[in-house]
């Protein structure tokens, strides 16, 4: 039998460290974090980073491992995964990974093979001064298959697939391989209203704790690249725009990446959805999946 390893995934301000921090009290578990920007050390409240009494002694992993004046990729995310992955299993725990980075997610899961190109400098610096839909028509050209597949309004990934394009030729297809794993797939999902409402209350909770003061060593560069709420504090500092524009501007923002979110999660028919107060529902599922499993 394969060995389990549980994946807790779904949109943002959905619960997801939450249940995670839940289930590992429950299965001995420890926590891989699956999240694009919580990889980087400082920024804290804006990417929503668990603290250190929220994770009530559960060891998290991949959260500050990375320099946020550098980019950092999915194939250096999934090289480090696989290996605390074979780490927490060899200590008789359980894996559990937990994100909304759906490319993250599916990098570990579906076992894909990255392309390995080293980041080009210049040409970074040259695609960053260009506007996300300058750089999607660019990207386009060059690889239609690729821009079909990605993120139209995600500047650094397109930037990194023009990269890839540039140096390879095309970006490659990636490649699936079997899993030595076992991935228990779940979803948390919230209807519309209360989604948006989760939304607005946590935003405003963030900007209560400080959120406008990170990324201060940062160039307004790499604010923008970083995306959501680091764009926008970049535009708020240079008084671009005012705090209930930056306020009303994240909430639209936040909401349709929670869409494009739920669209990659989609396409995955292995994820089981729930609602986060399901929690009987989930355990039983859990359950029936992990019968090696006696702490339920």
């Amino acid at each position: 039998m394969k060995p389990r390893v549980l994946v807790i995934l779904g949109q943002t301000a959905t619960g997801k460290s939450d249940l995670a921090v839940k289930l590992a009290k429950k299965v001995n578990g420890e926590i891989i974090s699956a999240d694009s920007r919580q990889v980087y050390k400082g920024l804290n409240i804006g990417t929503g980073k668990i603290t250190k009494k929220e994770m009530r002694g559960i060891p998290h992993h991949l959260l500050d491992i990375a320099d946020p004046r550098k980019q950092f990729n999915a194939a250096e995310y999934k090289k480090l995964a696989d290996e605390k992955i074979k780490e927490i299993l060899s200590r008789g725990k359980v894996p559990i990974i937990c994100g909304g980075t759906g490319f993250y997610i599916d990098a570990i899961t579906k076992g894909f093979i990255l392309p390995e190109v080293p980041p080009n400098k210049k040409l970074r610096k040259i695609l960053g001064k260009k506007h996300v839909s300058v750089l999607f028509k660019i990207l386009k050209k060059l690889d239609k298959n690729r821009a079909k597949n990605i993120d139209p309004k995600n500047k650094v990934r397109i930037i990194r697939a023009i990269e890839i394009a540039s140096a390879l030729g095309k970006v490659p297809k990636i490649q699936e391989n079997k899993s030595d794993y076992k991935f228990i797939k779940i979803g948390l999902y919230l209807p519309e209203k209360k989604l948006r409402e989760k939304i607005n209350e946590r935003l405003l909770g963030r900007i209560k704790k400080g959120m406008l003061k990170e990324g201060r060593g940062l160039s307004n560069v790499r604010m923008k690249e970083l995306g959501l709420e680091y764009k926008h504090i970049s535009l708020y500092r240079h008084k671009n725009i005012t705090k209930a524009e930056l306020i009303e501007k994240l909430n639209t923002e936040i909401y349709q990446y929670a869409k494009r979110q739920m669209t990659w999660f989609k396409r995955d028919q292995e994820i089981q959805w729930f609602h986060p107060r399901e929690y009987q529902k989930i355990e039983k599922y859990i359950r029936v999946n992990f019968n090696s499993l006696s702490s339920f």
